[in-house]
């Protein structure tokens, strides 16, 4: 009997070929403009295999950059007791995962982004619809003021990657967690609920204007 054209059945191969159409796709399109649909046409399969694969986009969206914790675990701990402590908190999660063996994995996945536009596309991506826009929402921060803020928050944790996981510059490399959230914890909070100044402000007007 001639094997019938069409879509791809579900073997061995498919996951893979799955996951090649979606990094394609979020990496060109983004996450928001990307859809399931989309994602199985171009691989040659129904939306059900997808789904059968990874459930649901933002299942999928981690496989793609094979991310070693997931954020809508992680985010609903740090903001459960409010805004109040919250940025010592989110230092505290930060260096608990990075010190933890899945942080080897995720120091490989953001020394290639330095390197790969494409992975850099994956990564903001994953930081913009994975984290930081999470984060804001679970903590109530003005829409107005939350991209500042959580760019703001992201320079400080990568500047904190490469210091003290990539280059490892010491004393930062080896100072013991309860000292990095003493000192990193306050910056990450002013940045989340303190005054920015003219950052988040009205521009001024000329004088006599």
């Amino acid at each position: 009997m001639a094997r019938r054209s069409g879509r791809r059945p579900g073997n061995p191969d498919t996951r893979e070929v799955i996951l090649r159409a979606a990094r394609d796709a979020f990496a060109e399109r983004g996450f928001d403009r990307t859809s399931i649909r989309a994602i199985a046409t171009s691989a040659g399969v129904d939306p059900a295999l997808v789904h059968h694969y990874f459930g649901t986009k933002d299942q999928l969206f981690l496989a793609t950059i094979d991310i070693p914790f997931d954020p809508q675990e992680l985010l609903p701990q740090i903001a459960a007791d409010g805004i109040d402590g919250v940025g010592e908190r989110l230092v505290r999660t930060f260096l608990r995962v990075w010190d933890s063996p899945a942080g080897t994995a995720a120091a490989a996945l953001f020394r290639s982004a330095m390197n790969n536009e494409w992975t850099a596309r994956l990564l903001r991506e994953f930081l913009e619809t994975q984290v930081l826009r999470r984060a804001t929402g679970l903590l109530e921060i003005d829409p107005a003021e939350a991209p500042l803020r959580s760019s703001l928050v992201a320079s400080q944790m990568a500047g904190m990657v490469m210091v003290r996981y990539i280059l490892r510059l010491e004393p930062l490399a080896s100072a013991p967690p309860d000292m990095v959230v003493a000192a990193v914890g306050p910056t990450v909070q002013r940045y989340l609920t303190g005054d920015l100044g003219q950052l988040t402000g009205a521009p001024e007007r000329p004088a006599g204007g």
